[in-house]
C-alpha cells in the first residue's frame, strides 16, 4: 500500500499519488515526492478525425504549467501529425486534457507530452475511429475493478493484445469504501489497499483514490496502449447512487449529497480521459453507432431496495403492494426524459444513416434474472452480505419480482420505453452492461425479439460464487432455467469481454483470467455468443 497519511497529503496540497514506474502499490515510498509525469498517459473519446489525450504533470514549483503535446505515426516523432498546448495547475490536480483534431480515420498514432524543461512523458499509443471503409471493429469491455480484491490481470491481458481498436469501461472503475469494508481485510490481497484508507467523501478523497488506482501498472499499460470510452456507474460516487442520494450516503454524517456528487464528478473529469458530456454517440463508420449513457447521476429515480421490503412487518404483503403499484410507475426513470429523447432520436438517426448496428452501453443490466428457490439450500455462511442479497432475490421471485431492483428490472416502464424505441427505429440492437460482477448473455424481447445483451463480469470484484456452496455449473443451469431471457451465465470467474463487430454479425467473447490473487496477466475465452444482423437474438 502507499504509506502516506491523508493529513500529510492535505497539508501539502498534493492530492496525487504514484510515479511513472511503480511495479506495484507496495513499492511507492511516498506520494509527496512524486513530481513530473506522475501517472503516465491516456487517451479517449476517439472520433474519425480526433482524440482526447490525458496526462498529469506536477512541476517542482507547485504552480501552473504549460505542456505541449505531439502526435506522430511513428514512435520517433520524425514527423508531427498534430498536437497543441495546454495549461494545468493545482485547481485541477495537475491533470491535463487536450483534444487534438485534424487526424486521419482508422489510423494509429503515437503521442507524448513535453514539459517546459524539455522532459517528455512516456509515449502512448492511440487510434481514431474508422470511416465507412471499415469491415471489422473490435473492443474490449470492462467493469467493476476493485483493487483490494486482487490484481488487474484483465487489463494486463488486454494491453498485450494487438487486435483491439478500443476499450470501453462501463463503470465501477474504482470503489469508494474504506479499506476493510469491501473486501474485508481478510480477503484483501497483500499490498493492494488504496488510499485514502477511509471512505471517500470529499474532493481530496476522490482525487487520491484515483491517484492510487492509476498507479497500478496494468491499468497504466492499457491506458497507454488504446483509447477508452468510459462511463460511470455508482461506485465512482458511492454505492447505489441516484439523482438525489445514494444507499451509501448519510447526509447527517457526511454532508449534503449534492456536494459529494459534485466532488465525484469533478474528480472523474480531472482524472479520466473523458469529455464533459454526460452522454454521447460515436459513429464507427457504417458498422455501428456506439452510445455512451449515464444511468446513475443525471436523472435516475430513487431505487427501491428489496432489503427495505423484507424488513416490513409483513414482507410478502409489502412486496405484493410494491409489485402492483410503484414498480410500474411510468414516471420512474433510469435516463431521464432528456437523455431518453436523445437516445431514441439517436437510434433512428443511426438506422437512417445506414449504420449496421446500434450498440448501447449501460451501467446496469437490462435482462431480467430470477433466483430459484433451491438457491436457499446453497447459501454459505462465509459471506453473509452476499447471502442476504440472494435471500432477497429468492423472496422477490416468490412475489413475482426480479432479483435486482437496482438494475433496469427495477424500472420496467423505462425499460419498455427503451425497447419500444429500438423496435420503432428498426434497430439491430446490442446492449453492453457491467455492474453485476458476473457474466451473462440475454435475448431481449418485448412481444418480439428486440436485441441481445452481453453483460460483463468484473475485472476483480467478487461474484455470486463467494456465497454459494455448489459448483458454478449447477448455479448457471438453475439461473437460466428460472430466467426466460437469460441464455447463458458464469457466476464464478473474473476477466473481461471482447466484442467484434462486422457488417453481418456481432460476436462477443467472455475471457476469464486464471486468477486475481497474483499478478498473472493470462486469460482465455470461456464462452462466445453471436447475433446475426436482422435476427435480434443469439444464434
Amino acid at each position: 500500500m502507499i504509506d502516506v497519511s491523508r493529513r500529510s497529503l492535505l497539508a501539502t496540497g498534493m492530492f496525487g499519488a504514484g510515479a511513472l514506474a511503480i511495479p506495484g502499490l507496495a513499492s511507492a515510498q511516498t506520494v509527496l515526492a512524486a513530481r513530473g509525469f506522475t501517472h503516465s498517459v491516456a487517451s479517449g473519446e476517439p472520433g474519425p478525425d480526433e482524440v482526447l489525450l490525458w496526462t498529469r504533470y506536477v512541476p517542482t514549483s507547485g504552480d501552473q504549467v504549460r505542456l505541449k503535446v505531439e502526435l506522430s505515426e511513428t514512435p520517433d516523432f520524425a514527423r508531427v501529425a498534430g498536437g497543441g498546448e495546454t495549461i494545468t495547475g493545482p485547481w485541477r490536480d495537475w491533470t491535463s486534457k487536450i483534444t487534438v483534431t485534424g487526424l486521419q480515420p482508422g489510423r494509429g498514432y503515437y503521442y507524448r507530452f513535453v514539459a517546459p524543461d524539455g522532459t517528455a512523458s512516456p509515449i502512448g499509443r492511440t487510434k481514431t475511429l474508422p470511416d465507412d471503409r471499415a469491415s471489422t471493429f473490435r473492443a474490449a469491455i470492462f467493469s467493476c475493478s476493485n483493487i483490494a480484491f486482487g490484481f488487474f490481470n484483465a487489463y494486463g491481458h488486454a494491453a498485450a493484445r494487438d487486435d483491439l481498436d478500443l476499450w470501453i469501461h462501463l463503470g465501477d472503475y474504482f470503489y469508494e469504501y474504506a479499506n476493510g469494508t469491501y473486501p474485508s481485510l481478510q480477503d484483501t490481497v497483500s499490498n493492494r489497499l488504496p488510499q485514502p484508507a477511509s471512505e471517500i467523501i470529499h474532493l481530496a478523497d476522490y482525487r487520491l483514490r484515483y491517484a492510487s488506482y492509476r498507479a497500478d501498472p496494468d491499468l497504466q499499460a492499457l491506458h497507454a496502449r488504446l483509447p477508452v470510452i468510459a462511463s460511470w456507474d455508482d461506485h465512482e460516487s458511492t454505492n447505489d447512487s441516484w439523482e438525489g442520494g445514494a444507499q451509501n450516503h448519510d447526509p447527517k454524517a457526511e454532508g449534503e449529497w449534492s456536494i459529494r456528487k459534485a466532488a465525484s464528478i469533478q474528480a472523474w473529469r480531472e482524472w479520466m480521459p473523458v469529455s464533459d458530456e454526460p452522454w454521447k454517440a460515436y459513429d464507427i463508420g457504417t458498422l455501428a453507432t456506439l452510445f455512451r449513457t449515464d444511468t446513475r447521476l443525471s436523472a435516475r429515480s430513487r431505487p427501491v431496495e428489496l432489503g427495505d421490503l423484507l424488513r416490513a412487518p409483513d414482507p410478502a404483503r409489502a412486496m405484493a403492494q410494491y409489485r402492483d403499484n410503484e414498480w410500474n410507475d411510468p414516471a420512474s426513470t433510469m435516463l431521464g426524459s432528456q437523455q431518453e429523447a436523445w437516445l431514441y432520436r439517436g437510434l433512428k438517426r443511426s438506422v437512417a444513416a445506414g449504420a449496421r448496428w446500434q450498440i448501447v452501453g449501460f451501467g446496469t443490466i437490462m435482462g431480467e434474472t430470477s433466483v430459484p428457490p433451491e438457491t436457499e439450500g446453497w447459501l454459505s455462511t462465509a459471506k453473509p452480505a452476499t447471502a442476504m442479497y440472494l435471500r432477497a432475490g429468492i423472496a422477490a421471485g416468490k412475489a413475482g419480482l426480479p432479483s435486482n431492483l437496482d438494475s433496469w428490472a427495477g424500472y420496467p416502464a423505462a425499460r419498455k420505453r427503451f425497447l419500444s424505441a429500438a423496435q420503432s427505429a428498426d434497430a439491430n440492437l446490442v446492449v453492453l452492461c457491467g455492474d453485476s460482477h458476473n457474466a451473462w448473455a440475454f435475448d431481449l424481447a418485448q412481444d418480439a425479439p428486440v436485441g441481445v445483451e452481453f453483460a460483463g463480469h468484473a475485472v476483480s470484484s467478487s461474484g455470486l460464487e463467494s456465497a454459494l456452496t455448489v459448483d458454478p455449473a449447477s448455479v448457471a443451469r438453475a439461473l437460466v432455467g428460472a430466467s426466460p431471457e437469460l441464455k447463458w451465465c458464469d457466476t464464478s470467474r473474473r476477466g473481461y469481454m471482447a466484442v467484434t463487430v462486422t457488417p453481418e454479425r456481432v460476436s462477443n467473447d467472455w475471457l476469464f483470467v486464471d486468477t486475481v490473487k497474483t499478478r498473472t496477466p493470462t486469460a482465455k475465452v470461456g464462452h462466445t455468443a453471436t447475433v446475426r444482423r436482422g435476427q435480434r437474438r443469439m444464434g
